[in-house]
């Protein structure tokens, strides 16, 4: 089921999400729904907090070559924390709950991340380049943490007031710009 994306300046983004304490049914559905969700709006990373719910769960496919074809690699992980960090890069990100916003941003280039996985067996994953971003930028939305955050006030205000005409005249376009998530 594709589940409704909440947009900035919606309060529940702001928010720090709870761990998950048990895997069961519901969040096994959660995941598979972030999933249809996330390829739908298209998008390449999904925080629960996106679709409303304040769980530490979220769900990347940044895809991979295999032969010079591009093949999904759909990648959920549930408590997820990053236990390393190593160099810097700078990437131009976008959000789906942050429509046609794209701002370039400093992440670390290489990093290793522990959760669970669907089965709650502990899961490591260790993520460069896109990918690497990509877990970073799903993970601040866990801790509460939006792009918009790195805007000044001013330039804030100007992009809420853009992203309500938008909203008003229905020219935000799906899939329009970079989005991570």
């Amino acid at each position: 089921m594709i589940l409704k994306i909440v947009k900035y300046p919606d309060s529940v983004l702001k928010k720090v999400s709870k761990s998950v304490v048990s895997i069961n049914k519901d969040t096994l559905k959660l995941i598979e729904d972030m999933f249809e969700t996330m390829y739908d709006a298209p998008g390449v990373g999904l925080a629960a907090p996106q679709v409303g719910i304040l769980q530490r769960i979220l769900v990347i496919d940044v895809g991979h070559l295999e032969n010079e074809v591009h093949k999904p690699d759909p990648k959920a992980i549930i408590n997820p924390v990053i236990t390393l960090k190593e160099d810097k890069i700078i990437w131009e990100e976008g959000c789906l709950s942050l429509p046609q916003l794209i701002l370039p941003m400093e992440r670390s280039k290489k990093i290793s991340v522990e959760g669970l996985d669907r089965a709650g067996k502990p899961i490591k994953y260790l993520a460069e380049d896109l990918l690497a971003v990509a877990f970073q930028h799903e993970i601040d939305h866990l801790d509460g943490k939006l792009l918009v955050d790195k805007l000044s006030h001013l330039k804030k205000d100007l992009y809420l007031k853009k992203l309500k005409k938008m909203e008003e005249t229905g020219t935000i376009e799906k899939g329009k710009g970079v989005y991570v998530g």
